[in-house]
């Protein structure tokens, strides 16, 4: 078992994503890369804590690898927009691949350079040592699942997870 842990966006569009994949085991949202200790959702919305919202994603390297989970990563969310995705503005918004070792760091700067060349601006996902993860508030567990009609899920979750599932179909869980 590895861990992976991502930022890109609204922590509950990449559980709601990566909870799908086979070899994928636990999708945990919450915060990291920031200088506050237990922080709150209410506290790093505010954007004064440092922390991004940010996935731990538990996988099977036996099933996925951490390459591809980057692969997917990278597919969707938009890894240009600095502090952005769509219409969620702040720091805690950013695009972040928190690696936990020298491997995760060298894959990482290969996935960063093959993002590269898939767009016309630069990436501006931060890369960095991983710091202490705090997961979020339990309401923020499986936040897709249990609210797919609320508004924000359909607008936005709901079209990320269809985008996946279509370019990743050998990767879904079919469970």
């Amino acid at each position: 078992m590895q861990t992976a842990l991502l930022a890109g966006g609204c922590f509950w569009c990449l559980e709601a994503v990566f909870a799908s994949i086979e070899g994928v085991n636990s999708v945990k949202s919450g915060y990291t890369s920031g200088h506050t200790e237990q922080p709150t959702y209410a506290q790093v919305c505010t954007g004064q804590t440092g922390h991004t919202e940010a996935v731990q994603i538990d996988f099977d390297e036996r099933t996925i690898s951490y390459t591809e989970l980057l692969t997917i990563f990278f597919a969707i969310h938009n890894p240009t927009t600095l502090n952005r995705q769509g219409n969620d503005v702040g720091t805690q918004y950013r695009s972040g691949i928190y690696y936990l070792d020298e491997a995760q760091q060298a894959a990482a700067q290969a996935a960063i350079a093959q993002a590269q060349t898939q767009h016309a601006e630069p990436i501006v996902t931060e890369l960095q040592a991983a710091s202490t993860f705090y997961p979020a508030e339990s309401e923020h567990d499986d936040y897709f699942r249990l609210h797919p009609y609320q508004g924000y899920c359909q607008l936005v979750i709901a079209p990320k997870v269809l985008h996946a599932r279509d370019e990743f179909a050998h990767h879904w869980r079919q469970d």
